[in-house]
């Protein structure tokens, strides 16, 4: 008789449960709702996804296009940004380097993010000598300057965009894993994961289905508020001769290219740049209001 009785008790169980993750995460989006800052930052980021996606749609040029005879020209009714040294529209030049600037942050953070949660649920639930190994990796790692890190690895990879991606990404992971480690210690304790070592759940389970779900909201938002630093850090790169080089239209490369006039023809470097802040600020904007949403307590 105990078969059936264990039976029916798990959807109870398991109903209440998936009841409770519901409202958390709706009590999340609310708390998200209630920051203007943060839902104007989220707008922003739409806005440009979209613009990204239909910039084959919207730009009114080609933008590997060149018309000699229209270079150097300022912003006017025909080309709204002005053109480059080579006639070029920098209009249709700055929608599509949205494609490759907000391509290469999200998914350098997502490398750094995957990365960073693989080492840091490995360093913190098992910890002993495998958490002092990583660690030890991770501060040797983290003593080289992450500029000049990313550096050394764009400059073994060589350019382009993918290159770049995994050069910021790798870059990047220390913050992620010491996050994630940090939650996770503090998770160990935890009644319910005695009670699942005590029912002989496999850590590969014990891990991914009952501590990462607990300890993953500081590594999302600090994803989510890396993407402007990747950007940003991919226009460095750009500018030393590193990362996505010209005439790709990405916002670093087209500032590295605009830099050369930037005394008689400042609007080639103040359109990427300005996008690139706005970029910036924006992702900033979101994750300091999802911070504040997903842990109320941190909020200042």
């Amino acid at each position: 008789m105990s078969n059936p009785a264990t039976l029916t008790e798990r959807p109870v169980r398991a109903e209440p449960e998936q009841k409770n993750k519901e409202s958390q995460t709706a009590a999340i989006f609310k708390r998200l709702l209630k920051n203007k800052a943060a839902v104007l930052g989220g707008i922003v980021l739409i806005v440009l996804v979209i613009a990204a996606i239909l910039a084959p749609v919207i730009a009114p040029y080609d933008y590997a296009k060149m018309d000699p005879v229209n270079k150097f020209l300022g912003p006017c009714a025909e080309h709204i940004f002005g053109t480059d040294e080579y006639g070029r529209d920098i209009f249709s030049r700055v929608l599509y380097g949205a494609r490759y600037s907000l391509t290469l942050g999200i998914c350098a953070s997502l490398i750094s993010t995957v990365i960073g949660v693989i080492i840091g649920a490995v360093a913190g639930y098992f910890g002993g000598r495998v958490d002092y190994l990583l660690m030890r990796f991770l501060d040797i790692f983290q003593a080289i300057p992450i500029t000049l890190m990313t550096i050394c690895i764009s400059t073994a990879l060589g350019n382009g965009l993918f290159n770049t991606i995994l050069a910021m990404g790798i870059g990047g992971m220390a913050g992620p894993v010491r996050l994630l480690r940090a939650a996770i210690m503090g998770l160990r304790t935890q009644e319910y994961l005695e009670a699942s070592t005590a029912i002989n759940c496999s850590k590969a389970k014990i891990i991914f289905k009952h501590i990462l779900p607990n300890a993953i909201s500081p590594v999302i938002v600090f994803s989510t508020m890396s993407i402007g630093m990747v950007i940003m850090g991919a226009a460095g790169l750009s500018f030393l001769g590193l990362g996505v080089q010209p005439p790709t239209p990405e916002w670093g490369a087209m500032l590295v290219s605009g830099t050369n006039y930037l005394q008689h023809y400042p609007h080639m470097v103040m359109f990427p740049g300005a996008m690139i802040a706005i970029t910036v600020l924006a992702a900033n904007m979101f994750g300091d209001g999802l911070r504040d949403a997903m842990d109320p307590k941190l909020k200042d």
